[in-house]
């Protein structure tokens, strides 16, 4: 038998061969979504929007995978392995491009074994503690946190996750140790800070803004370079005690490297239909979400910048994986 890599490059070269023509009776059979990071989570979320208007697009089944683990790494993995014919799809999110500097030990490259399809959408995080904590402000946490260097702790989905590294830039720029407890996925994380069980987290507004307005957990600032239109009342963390702080969640999606460029171009055309939709941009400005818009190739030039962004933060704060 042919191994397992010469195998794939096999069936992407057939793949390749696909014509324009043929792309056309793209999709035939069902299509799955592969989102490595856990149920309820704005990656799980929106993979199911982008779903249910590519299924009714298409009249075929769009099937959304949930593989979470080891910080998107476990259905990255998967998806990296599948065949380049159109009928696997990868959600992925900036972890991606922060992955590709922090975690040494993944067997995948994202932009040698993917090839981009369409970003989707990018939200501010917000920075929350449990209403336990004895700080009613970024400024009075801060003085928390230099008072006792490593006894509190926040909460992630994972290594290298939106979450994580927001975490780790409030860290180096606010000089405070606090420690890093990584989750299966946000839900988990969400509901241990919800319960107290952690004392901080960054989540992204869209999922965590309800429990803001609930009581459940106390707002200290958002992350973005401006408030929230969702969470008007709270201030950004630059404006609340940590000037030049700026650190967003995005989304996109991707395909197994040798996917034929007509599948792509087509997924990218229908997928930039629905993000240009009146209503879609309406729905998700209430949700603290804004569509992003671009060709694959605009979108491969988006990530290679991500990448090398990432890195040089990464580097200059020596921020681990654990």
């Amino acid at each position: 038998m042919l191994p397992i890599r010469k195998l794939a490059l096999a069936v992407a070269a057939v793949a390749a061969c696909l014509t324009p023509a043929a792309a056309q009776d793209y999709p035939s059979h069902a299509v799955r979504i592969i989102v490595p990071f856990g149920a309820g989570g704005p990656a799980d979320v929106y993979a199911r929007f982008i779903g249910q208007h590519l299924q009714e697009t298409f009249k075929q089944s769009f099937v959304v995978e949930n593989r979470p683990g080891a910080g998107s790494v476990t259905g990255t993995n998967e998806a990296a392995k599948s065949p380049p014919d159109g009928y696997t799809l990868l959600m992925m999110s900036n972890t991606h491009t922060v992955n590709e500097t922090l975690n040494t030990t993944k067997s995948f490259v994202l932009m040698r074994d993917f090839v981009p399809v369409a970003p989707i959408n990018y939200s501010d995080l917000v920075m929350v503690v449990h209403p336990t904590v004895e700080a009613k402000d970024l400024k009075e946490f801060i003085a928390l946190l230099k008072a006792k260097p490593g006894a509190l702790n926040y909460a992630s989905s994972g290594a290298g996750t939106p979450y994580h590294m927001a975490g780790e830039l409030f860290k180096a720029m606010s000089e405070t140790n606090i420690v890093h407890v990584p989750h299966r996925g946000s839900g988990e994380a969400r509901t241990n800070t919800i319960g107290g069980h952690v004392q901080m987290m960054f989540d992204a507004v869209t999922t965590m803004a309800e429990n803001v307005k609930a009581g459940q957990v106390r707002a200290l600032g958002t992350s973005g370079t401006v408030r929230s239109a969702v969470l008007p009342d709270v201030p950004t963390i630059a404006e609340a005690g940590l000037p030049g702080y700026d650190a967003t969640i995005w989304l996109g999606v991707m395909a197994p490297a040798g996917t034929p460029k007509p599948i792509v171009d087509k997924l990218n055309a229908e997928i930039n239909k629905a993000l240009s939709n009146a209503d879609t941009k309406a729905a998700w400005a209430k949700q603290g979400a804004a569509p992003i818009i671009m060709t694959p190739a605009e979108f491969d030039k988006y990530l290679r910048s991500d990448i090398e962004k990432w890195a040089k933060v990464i580097q200059t704060a020596g921020i681990k994986a654990q």
